[in-house]
């Protein structure tokens, strides 16, 4: 009898294990209901804007999803006035005559939607071609084919010199052009040509790319000194057009290579001379641009980016002498962020609005363009421009965007301002405490202002540009669906920084099914990109931290911390020459003091993933800080800063290349690996090379270190489509949580491009 029972006991344990396993995994459920939150932004309404201003009139065009469909109106501001921009069932019908559909009246498939002026047609296209609709009969015509857009050149190709035509002076009598690598100059009437330069030659030409004075006295170009061309090689394993696999090639300059050199070139056109100029100081170059003609004719100034990206100077150049004279001259014992915060504007009185963060911010400073004396700091405080929409010279104002000038609220909240050119009389033009986006009228009397925050619901306000008056409420969102599904807003969390004193910002995201009384792992989507600042401040109800991942059982995060932008000097240059930084001192501070308050977030499950510099940083997570952060998945990394693009690995590492760029390599540290790592690579990426993955691969494998890989054939730069989403769940799921995802048999994402 006590052996059945004790059979019987040992059952029934097992079955309450099974039972118990049974309950814990994660389930087909839900990685469907993961994949649903993708349709959450298709449950919104009158949430977002995108106003287009009818020529220079007052009436502004808008469309904007509604609980019927697409809904189109017009705006006109000077009378405050909301309406219909037309009806769209009379539209529909004779539409559908037209084409012989059975097009919906709120599901037109209506593109380039243009108001003429004077509102009594517009013009719009359906597939490839284009109509246009005259009102108020409706009636549709055809008027010609859809503009095709010229596809984009790629982006790492170098300039071409010599692409450019002959150049007619202003007062027409002459024509310049470059012929056999050297200027030269053409009477337009007797066609009598003269040579201006004879040392051009193929490695060291006169670029084509000529530039007249206002009063066609002068000539200015530059002399390039070629460099040899660098390309990045790639075999595309499964091209469509045949069997075998092919090999790729595209121009890729990385950093430390060589750079072509540039030195302007002078020419008196009376004298038919060049007018030697002293370049030399200006050749340790990553760029030498905008040579401009000053509109008297007797100077012209150019930019000079110094290699390494520490000095920057405006350099002014006298158009008789050829006499040279720095007037703007920025350093920085980091880095001068041309790439992010570079702003000039010439005045017609000879100054200059100039962009800079001497002070330790960015701020707008007018400038004397004669001396380049300061004549007055414009904007100044603990907070920075973040652009510039206008300037008013007749007026004497700007209007320009900022954050952080508000101590009370989220310093990465964009905001607008109008100033005067001494500083005075600033205008805080958008005052809720929101993110905002404006879309000015042509001239710059209205703008349409739509705004939001993470967890706040969008509105869309017309205002008056000079007071930031509301003219007009436009549209206010609709959440009400997803809501209705169990959508949880992002919540935005504060921490203290490394330095116990500094705001670090981030957002918490939670699963629809969220359960305070469980415990949940952490995963932290990371882009610690230098660039710019990356946590979402807008309301977006799917974004890349809430991609689905939450549903499985995680709690998301996303942080920005040191060494990303748009906060004080300080903070960015925490990154220069030490990207394997990322923040992650402040980002486990944040993590840390977020499951402080919330105590079913678990610290001992940390994973990170990203791609791109985010797919470097959530290596670098497990590399380097191996005691928090336990499984991550990188896709498309920059794991060594060698191999990637030199623009952007210069301006944040330095140059030359030194051994700051060994000590933040992945690949160099592969051997510290301790966590589960999967690496997510296209072959056919032309943004990171696809070798910075498989160096990393192949460093991992020398030092005997476990990981994954998946590799996409015929990806461009990604992180990996609905493949690698799946994988990247799987991953998390079996080494966050401890559980076998559904079998692939079972279950299928949703498909979409990668």
């Amino acid at each position: 009898m006590k052996k059945i029972l004790k059979a019987t006991v040992c059952v029934l344990f097992c079955l309450v294990l099974c039972i118990e396993s049974i309950d814990a995994q994660v389930t087909k459920a839900d990685y469907d209901r993961a994949d649903s939150i993708k349709n959450f932004s298709r449950l919104i309404y009158n949430c977002y804007v995108s106003p287009i201003w009818v020529d220079s009139s007052s009436n502004c065009f808008y469309e904007v999803k509604t609980r019927r469909g697409t809904e189109y109106f017009l705006v006109d501001a000077n009378k405050a006035i909301k309406k219909i921009a037309f009806d769209q069932e009379k539209l529909c019908a004779n539409l559908n005559k037209l084409l012989n559909k059975k097009n919906k009246p709120y599901s037109l498939p209506l593109e380039n939607i243009e108001f003429k002026h004077n509102l009594k047609s517009f013009n719009f296209c359906i597939d490839t071609i284009k109509y246009k609709c005259e009102l108020p009969k409706y009636t549709v015509l055809v008027i010609g084919k859809k503009e095709k857009t010229s596809p984009e050149e790629y982006w790492g190709n170098s300039f071409n010199e010599l692409g450019n035509k002959p150049v007619i002076s202003p007062d027409s009598t002459s024509i310049v052009y470059v012929k056999n690598f050297n200027v030269f100059i053409q009477d337009r009437k007797t066609k009598k040509e003269f040579q201006l330069s004879f040392d051009g030659s193929e490695g060291d030409l006169y670029s084509s790319y000529l530039s007249w004075s206002p009063d066609s006295k002068h000539i200015i170009t530059t002399k390039v000194r070629m460099a040899p061309k660098r390309y990045m090689y790639f075999v595309e394993s499964s091209p469509s057009n045949q069997f075998l696999p092919k090999l790729n090639e595209h121009e890729y300059l990385r950093a430390g290579d060589a750079l072509p050199i540039k030195r302007p070139a002078l020419f008196d056109v009376k004298f038919l001379k060049q007018i030697p100029l002293e370049t030399e100081p200006f050749e340790n170059q990553f760029a030498l641009e905008n040579l401009k003609w000053n509109k008297n004719s007797q100077s012209f100034t150019f930019e000079f980016n110094q290699r390494g990206h520490q000095v920057y100077q405006v350099v002014k150049v006298d158009a008789n002498t050829g006499e040279m004279k720095i007037i703007i001259d920025e350093q920085s014992n980091t880095f001068i962020d041309y790439s992010g915060k570079h702003y000039r504007y010439d005045t017609d009185k000879n100054q200059i609005i100039w962009a800079s963060e001497r002070d330790g911010w960015n701020h707008l400073y007018l400038i004397d363009g004669n001396t380049g004396k300061i004549i007055k700091q414009i904007t100044k405080g603990n907070w920075l421009v973040r652009g510039v929409e206008y300037i008013d010279e007749e007026a004497g104002e700007i209007i320009f965007r900022a954050g952080g000038m508000n101590s009370d609220e989220d310093p990465y909240f964009i905001h607008y301002y109008r100033i005067r050119f001494d500083g005075t009389g600033l205008i805080e033009l958008t005052p809720e405490k929101r993110c905002h986006s404006a879309t000015f009228s042509k001239d710059y009397a209205y703008f349409i202002d739509n705004y939001s925050a993470a967890n706040v619901v969008p509105a869309t306000v017309l205002r008056d540009s000079k007071t930031g008056k509301v003219i007009l409420d436009l549209e206010k969102g609709d959440i009400n669906d997803i809501i209705a599904l169990g959508y949880k807003m992002p919540e935005p969390f504060v921490a203290k920084a490394r330095d116990g004193k500094t705001d670090i910002w981030g957002n918490i995201y939670r699963p629809t099914n969220f359960d305070s009384t469980k415990t949940y792992p952490v995963i932290e989507y990371i882009y610690a990109g230098p660039q710019s600042s990356f946590v979402q401040k807008t309301f977006r109800p799917h974004t890349y931290a809430y991609s689905g991942l939450a549903e499985l059982g995680f709690i998301m995060v996303q942080i920005d911390g040191m060494g990303t932008s748009n906060r004080s000097k300080a903070f960015h240059d925490v990154c220069y020459k030490n990207l394997k930084d990322a923040g992650f001192e402040d980002r486990i501070l944040w993590i840390k003091a977020a499951a402080k308050k919330y105590n079913y977030m678990d610290t001992s499950r940390v994973g990170v993933f990203g791609g791109s510099a985010g797919g470097q940083n959530s290596t670098a997570a497990l590399l380097f800080h191996p005691e928090f952060y336990k499984v991550g998945v990188s896709s498309c990394g920059c794991h060594d800063n060698r191999l990637d693009k030199m623009w952007w690995n210069e301006q944040w590492m330095g140059f030359p290349i030194g051994p700051q760029y060994s000590s933040c390599s992945n690949i160099d540290n592969a051997s510290k690996l301790q966590g589960k790592l999967m690496l997510i690579v296209g072959e056919m990426d032309d943004n990171v090379d696809p070798s910075s993955t498989y160096r990393l691969a192949d460093a991992l494998i020398k030092a005997n270190k476990d990981f994954d890989l998946v590799m996409i054939p015929g990806a461009n730069h990604t992180s990996g489509g609905d493949f690698g989403e799946h994988k990247r769940r799987d991953f998390f799921v079996k080494n966050l949580l401890g559980y076998d995802p559904p079998t692939w048999k079972t279950y299928s994402i949703l498909h979409s491009k990668n």
